[in-house]
């Protein structure tokens, strides 16, 4: 390889690892309580968290540069607040009063422009296990924040 190019290669590779590092200090800085995974379950660095009755999940950056966070058993409260405040009700045919008042059931929707999945299993216990696959990290960054105020708020009770 000409050392131009490999050059060039190496600014990329840099340019990459930066853009990793920092995606992962906005999920971080949204959602406290992620941390850095010994294991990654994606194609790119991966953050975890687990906390006693708010569920657990994961937070990933894929190796096209999308964001992905799928979480279990989150109290639908807070999911529906989150999801209010970012789509509005309705926006998955939960119903008028959104995911707050969901029914249990699956609700899912595609993008067929971008190709991002969004996955909700509402669950009779009051929690719902969901995935957010392939979108922009500031998408992500938003739900995590989102859902972070609704935890808090559930905590302050």
């Amino acid at each position: 390889m000409q050392p131009h190019v490999k050059e060039a290669l190496e600014d990329w590779t840099d340019a990459w690892s930066e853009h990793q590092r920092t995606a992962q200090a906005a999920f971080i800085a949204a959602f406290p309580a992620l941390t850095h995974a010994d294991r990654c379950q994606c194609f790119g660095p991966t953050l975890r968290w687990e906390t006693s009755g708010e569920g657990l999940g994961k937070a990933c950056l894929d190796d096209h540069g999308r964001a992905t966070i799928e979480f279990e058993h989150v109290p639908k409260a807070a999911v529906g607040q989150a999801m209010a405040e970012i789509w509005g009700a309705g926006w998955f045919d939960e119903g008028p009063g959104g995911f707050a008042e969901a029914e249990p059931g699956r609700y899912f929707y595609e993008d067929e422009q971008s190709y991002a999945e969004y996955e909700f299993d509402v669950h009779d216990d009051g929690t719902v296990t969901f995935g957010i696959s392939y979108v922009k990290v500031d998408d992500i960054v938003a739900m995590l924040d989102e859902l972070e105020r609704a935890l808090a708020i559930q905590r302050a009770a």
